[in-house]
């Protein structure tokens, strides 16, 4: 049985290569989740796969997998939840490439939870962006649209009517937003939880400038360098923040910067699986990591 995973900060999917069964647990970024919630989630898949002695072979993905010890931590949990050495840890980033190019070469940007960009050529990740996390950086994603909202919301700088339409979506004391934000786990999922509001309300002026200015913010901090390296044009993105804005609104931005939208895949998993399901897909991009530490 093979088993690949597509975690974001926010959901993680689980997929049987094979039959294509899948399941949905919390999103298991290593930064934010604790072993025991990484262990909980793995028990979920376990029960509904019933994985029980067979012969098991893990893909994971995840955000917050970029590191050689957060990929080395995650593998640990995985081995010990599904009792099998055949562990394969990956970026988010890596599934972003797989699943919207495949074997094509392209730009690959991440807009979700959080964001990220790299040059993909086909077989590996040749050129990445810096990533600075969901307070310096997730320029464009739906993090970023939230806490610019949000900020403005709080500092009375929206619209009289676009104010009062935001408190009646989100009806909460100003101490209430702050605690959110700044004492309450997972900070990055609720500010993204604030962007849907954006998208709902996208033909506002404001919302459609929000949008627009957190997408070159985007492309400032994370594109420009990798178009200049590659001298690439065809732009892949993928996550459900990027499937949820306007297909103009992101063709617009792409043509400003010299790029064409070559597809928008909101989740990775299905693409993830064709590429699995490939007998002679390439070897994986990070060397599995040893299970006993040593």
């Amino acid at each position: 049985m093979t088993l690949i995973a597509d975690s974001g900060s926010t959901k993680t999917t689980w997929m049987e290569v094979e039959s294509g069964n899948m399941v949905v647990t919390e999103g298991l970024n290593p930064h934010f989740t604790t072993e025991e919630q990484f262990l909980a989630a793995c028990n979920i898949v376990c029960r509904q796969f019933s994985i029980v002695n067979c012969q098991l072979s893990i893909h994971f993905y995840g955000a917050g997998c970029g590191l050689p010890a957060q990929r080395k931590k995650v593998a640990g949990w995985l081995a010990k939840a599904f009792g099998t050495s055949d562990v394969h840890v990956e970026t988010d980033m890596l599934a972003a490439c797989r699943a919207a190019c495949g074997h094509k070469a392209g730009l690959v940007g991440i807009l979700g939870t959080g964001s990220n960009a790299c040059y993909y050529d086909g077989g590996e990740i040749k050129y990445q962006a810096v990533s600075t996390g969901f307070i310096l950086g997730d320029h464009g994603s739906a993090n970023h649209v939230g806490r610019r909202l949000l900020q403005d919301y709080l500092t009375g700088s929206l619209t009289v009517e676009l104010t009062a339409k935001f408190r009646d979506t989100f009806p909460r004391s100003k101490e209430e937003f702050l605690d959110a934000v700044y004492h309450q786990p997972h900070a990055n999922r609720y500010l993204a939880s604030l962007a849907r509001f954006v998208v709902e309300h996208i033909d506002d002026d404001y919302c459609a400038s929000l949008v627009e200015r957190c997408l070159i913010d985007w492309a400032n901090y994370q594109l420009e360098d990798l178009w200049k390296q590659t001298l690439c044009s065809d732009l892949y993105l993928v996550g459900g923040f990027a499937a949820h804005i306007k297909r103009p609104v992101l063709d617009s931005f792409a043509k400003d910067h010299g790029l064409v939208v070559k597809d928008i895949v909101a989740d990775p998993i299905e693409g993830l699986r064709r590429y699995h399901f490939e007998k002679n897909a390439p070897c994986a991009m990070f060397p599995d990591f040893p299970i006993d530490g040593k």
